[in-house]
């Protein structure tokens, strides 16, 4: 059976890639800003072999003609025949092909070597005409062992037909075989030559072969400049580990790395890289990272598995190992299945940054056509969400994914006491910073080289944490932003996950407003960091200073109108709750339909924009408001003791209270700020004997008259088990809680929110 291996997506893809920019300084030859998406890539496919080039100025010229002498030029270098050439340089096959012709060696290498093309009635060649469909596809054919006896019938349409039946045409507008053959047509030819198979050498099934090439399939191209045998950073370097250098003196221009393929190779060098007709790749922002799912900053879930594979720098791990540093807002690169699950993963738009421009202007690109090396139709990205100019603030730092063609644009800025660097301050290639090793971009020395150790210093991180620059603190727009979660505290040594994936180590220095304090308030406060968001700065070797985060934006959660007060939410807002056994990661829509009272908001940030993109909701010893069921204990002298817990397990200690309140009542409850009891204890409205006929679906339940809300992370505890009630099996709490009796109680807060279920005991 044949194979068609080469989609109409490519021929659309081309068509749709055909761009005008405006003039500028001329980008290396081997960048095609011309073209776009897959049809980028399988063109630099081509460039590699030497079947196809670009042209001095950048452009590819998709709908430009080609002469048969460049025609039969394309046919040797696919196959492999260049060492060949000498022997036809010095011969006359057509009297208007002299030997000073620059193409004769390659015509008549085609014509009487490989007898794949031949002159007209005339016994001239005619090498400037343009070649057409009708003769392209004839020439590959016969270059492919089929003759003229094996196919027959009219010329070009019945050969156009049987290239057709082989899937040798496909993406090709093959009704017009006498039409001139485009540079676009061509170059999809020949992608489908690549990988066809040959006809009557029953010792070689498919072309490559035959031209004496050996592949590798299901390679992942990680890096195009990896150090290879040669000492030259042009090296293609695979997820397996492998290294290869190129074969000859071209080098990848980067748009195939993230791509799964197909390695092609003359002995042991790289001849080119096929990459594979995938589903999809997408770039996402990462809301919540689950074992087994993805979930984006829109609400879209991306099934995974534990081993399915995840690059990063160059380097392969898996996804269970690389969950635990993949946080809400991580910028992800899937490339997706046809069945939709991912296959593997790349951290950030796909590539490992090498080049970084620093914006220095409001609302200005400059410097990303250089980036991109003068590639067009790239799309922005700034912190995850798209973007454009208008979005664009001074220090901002740019980076280009020629993968996914973006440019990745991050405005993480890192304030701290420079610790050590190598190998020099005027040349740096790696400084250490918080107790961090950063790696250090060469368009970043210039800034750098004005730093020494042991001075402050605020450095402009890429997206995969690079410097690509620094400038002194409290630099005008250039404030340190970094935040993370304290996810280690003992004694005075903190561990701080930072949400861009930096995780730093230090002895914390709480800083002037608790130097007067007693040590074991200076402790208390620390303990009430663990778990919880900081922001983080330096103040010397080994030194972090850490303040805990709250407040920011006042007013109520909209989650209709996505809003609170009156600040809009980010498209790529990230959502933590804090509970008794750490910190949660929720996307939007684990929240349910109604509102979240800002009593319930423990902190919001906002962006560039004034948008909202981080909300923390629910925190122990702040102030926030928790909910639960009251469990009462006797301390040794049988002083009473109340505490909360919910289904996050035991959410508050034991303290001492006046309130009178029974045990198993569900409470709103508000813990006083110095952690040693309780500043408001409310019971929660009852609603008693709710049928399940009250229910409006799963966000909303009608009692009296009143509508109340019902959040999807509402608690539901079971009274015949004694136990409370979790999640799975695609099921959610409501559902379950909702499926185990025809009626329930209920337990409503103030704000019209159903806070918790109990079902069971006389529900039956």
């Amino acid at each position: 059976m044949k194979k068609r291996v080469l989609s109409l997506l490519l021929l659309a893809a081309l068509a749709a890639s055909l761009l005008v920019l405006p003039a500028q300084a001329a980008p290396p030859a081997n960048r095609f800003y011309d073209l776009g998406g897959d049809a980028y890539a399988q063109v630099e496919s081509l460039r590699l072999m030497g079947v196809m080039d670009g042209f001095s100025d950048g452009n590819f010229r998709p709908n430009g003609q080609l002469t048969r002498a460049q025609f039969c030029k394309m046919v040797v270098c696919a196959l492999n025949a260049e060492d060949e050439l000498g022997l036809y340089r010095t011969v006359t096959v057509y009297p208007d092909v002299k030997p000073s012709h620059w193409a004769a060696a390659y015509i008549n290498m085609a014509s009487k070597g490989k007898k794949a093309i031949s002159g007209f009635s005339d016994g001239k060649f005619y090498p400037d005409r343009t070649v057409t469909l009708g003769q392209a596809a004839t020439i590959l054919l016969r270059v492919l062992g089929y003759k003229d006896e094996n196919i027959g019938g009219v010329w070009p349409d019945s050969y156009l037909s049987f290239a057709a039946s082989i899937g040798l045409t496909d993406g090709v507008d093959t009704t017009k075989g006498n039409s001139p053959l485009s540079r676009r047509d061509a170059a999809i030819l020949f992608n489908n030559l690549l990988r066809a198979d040959v006809q009557g050498d029953k010792t070689v099934s498919n072309f490559l072969t035959a031209a004496g090439l050996t592949t590798k399939t299901d390679m992942v191209l990680v890096s195009s400049n990896a150090r290879g045998p040669d000492g030259k950073e042009t090296a293609m370097l695979f997820s397996d580990g492998s290294i290869y250098q190129m074969a000859g003196d071209k080098a990848s221009n980067g748009s195939l790395n993230g791509l799964k393929g197909t390695l092609v190779l003359e002995g042991q060098k790289v001849r080119t890289f096929l990459p594979d007709a995938l589903g999809i790749s997408r770039t996402v922002t990462v809301a919540k990272a689950e074992a087994n799912v993805i979930t984006d900053r829109s609400g879209a879930k991306y099934n995974v598995t534990s081993g399915t594979k995840v690059y990063r720098n160059g380097a392969e791990t898996t996804w269970s190992e690389a969950r635990s540093w993949v946080n809400p807002g991580t910028s992800l690169t899937l490339y997706l299945g046809t069945a939709g699950n991912v296959e593997f993963i790349f951290v950030g738009g796909g590539d490992s940054s090498t080049e970084a421009v620093i914006v220095y202007e409001k609302n200005s690109v400059k410097g990303f056509d250089a980036l991109t090396g003068g590639v067009g139709g790239y799309t922005i990205y700034k912190n995850g969400c798209r973007a454009n100019a208008k979005d664009m603030r001074p220090y901002d730092v740019a980076t280009y994914a020629s993968s996914t063609n973006t440019i990745r644009v991050c405005d993480t800025r890192l304030t701290g006491y420079y610790e050590s660097c190598t190998p020099s301050p005027t040349e740096p290639t790696s400084l250490r910073l918080l107790g961090h090793d950063f790696d250090v971009l060469p368009t970043a020395q210039s800034t750098l080289a004005k730093f020494r150790p042991g001075d402050q210093i605020t450095l402009l991180l890429t997206e995969d944490n690079k410097v690509a620059g620094a400038v002194k603190p409290n630099t005008a727009g250039a404030n340190a932003n970094a935040i993370g979660i304290a996810t280690s505290i003992s004694g005075t040594s903190a561990t701080v996950e930072l949400l861009c994936g930096i995780e730093i180590k230090g002895t914390v220095d709480l800083g002037e407003a608790y130097g007067n304090r007693a040590e074991q308030i200076r402790q208390e406060e620390l303990a009430r960091m663990q778990n919880r968001l900081v922001r983080v700065t330096s103040t010397g070797k080994n030194r972090i200073g850490l303040v805990r985060l709250g407040g920011g934006v006042s007013g109520a959660l909209d989650l209709e109108k996505r809003r609170i007060g009156s600040s809009n939410l980010a498209e790529t807002v990230s959502v933590f709750r804090y509970t008794a056994k750490g910190i949660d990661t929720l996307s939007l829509s684990d929240l349910g339909a109604g509102p979240i009272p800002n009593g319930e908001i423990s902190y919001a940030h906002t962006n560039w924009a004034g948008q909202v993109d981080i909300i923390v909701l629910g925190a122990v010893g702040s102030g926030a408001t928790l909910y639960g069921r009251t469990s009462i204990s006797l301390d040794d002298r049988d002083v009473r003791r109340i505490a909360i817990f919910n289904d996050q397990g035991q959410v508050t200690d034991y303290f001492r209270s006046n309130y009178d309140i029974a045990g198993g009542v569900y409470v709103a409850a508000v813990e006083a700020n110095d952690g040693t009891g309780f500043s408001s204890l409310k019971p929660l409205t009852a609603l008693k004997d709710v049928p399940n006929t009250a229910w409006s679906g799963e966000g909303a339940v009608t009692v009296d008259g009143r509508t109340y809300s019902i959040p999807v992370t509402v608690m539901a505890y079971n009274k015949d088990t004694g136990e409370w009630i979790s999640a799975g099996d695609g099921k959610t709490v409501v559902d379950i809680a909702h499926a185990y009796a025809k009626k329930c109680d209920m337990y409503a807060s103030e704000d019209g929110v159903i806070r918790a279920i109990e079902v069971g005991g006389d529900f039956r």
